[in-house]
């Protein structure tokens, strides 16, 4: 992994909940086609934005009480996390300028 982390069930309220910056977790499973698919656009969001927005990954099949706790019932779905709070939901591989606009105001 390059610019993006990892969390676990036992990591996520030190790496999301208790991070000062606005925190983007993408939900994802390696058997997830579409999750392989967004993972380097990902990780271009999270090099390029590293100073605004943390992007942290979180494997739903190895971490079920994290993805169960906010109702992740597809993947990718990637939620944006201020102040441990959920601010915005995005479902599904997204291409890049659409992530981009959609973070805007976390990346802007």
């Amino acid at each position: 992994m390059g610019a993006t982390k990892s969390t676990t069930d036992a990591t996520f309220e030190a790496d999301v909940l208790q991070n000062p910056k606005p925190v983007l977790v993408d939900f994802w499973a390696e058997w997830c086609g579409p999750c392989r698919a967004v993972a380097p656009i990902l990780e271009e969001i999270a090099a390029e934005h590293a100073d605004k927005i943390e992007v942290v990954k979180l494997n739903t099949d190895e971490n079920p009480a994290t993805s169960a706790k906010y109702g992740i019932t597809g993947i990718p779905t990637m939620n944006v996390y201020v102040n441990g709070e959920v601010v915005k939901t995005l479902v599904g591989a997204l291409p890049k300028p659409k992530l981009v606009r959609e973070l805007d105001q976390f990346i802007g």
